[in-house]
């Protein structure tokens, strides 16, 4: 299913504030533009991780990018879209609270964010098609 329209969400854990936005594209292009805009909109952030699945003719072109950040958590977010089946991108955007989370803890934390900003699509609503 291709995403029609953008959700975002915030999930905080110990301090760090994960921002993450769904957003439809049909390029990689799109997708760098959006993560561009995202390093604007979050000038705090530490790091911009992102993950994108475009349909290109019949292949189906995945890429996920960490920015440095530990826990492999762009895969993680990879991860949400495959299953939920979406076509287009998903960037979370970490701003540092001083407390380190730890491997796992930043994976989980970028998972939920991810997770519920999906959820604000509504997928039997219009957020989706």
């Amino acid at each position: 299913m291709k995403i029609a329209q953008i959700a975002d969400s915030k999930v905080t854990e110990k301090r760090s504030r994960f921002l993450a936005r769904v957003f439809p594209a049909s390029s990689l292009e799109a997708v760098q533009a959006e993560v561009k805009a995202a390093r604007g909109r979050v000038r705090k952030g530490r790091h911009h991780c992102w993950a994108c699945r475009i349909r290109d003719g019949e292949k189906l072109l995945e890429q996920a990018r960490d920015d440095g950040e530990v826990g492999r958590p762009g895969t993680v977010i990879l991860e949400v879209l495959r299953r939920h089946d979406l076509e287009g991108g998903i960037v979370v955007s970490r701003l540092f609270g001083g407390v380190k989370l730890g491997v796992g803890g930043v994976s989980r934390a970028f998972r939920r964010a991810a997770e519920e900003a999906v959820e604000k699509l509504g997928l039997e609503g219009k957020g989706v098609r």
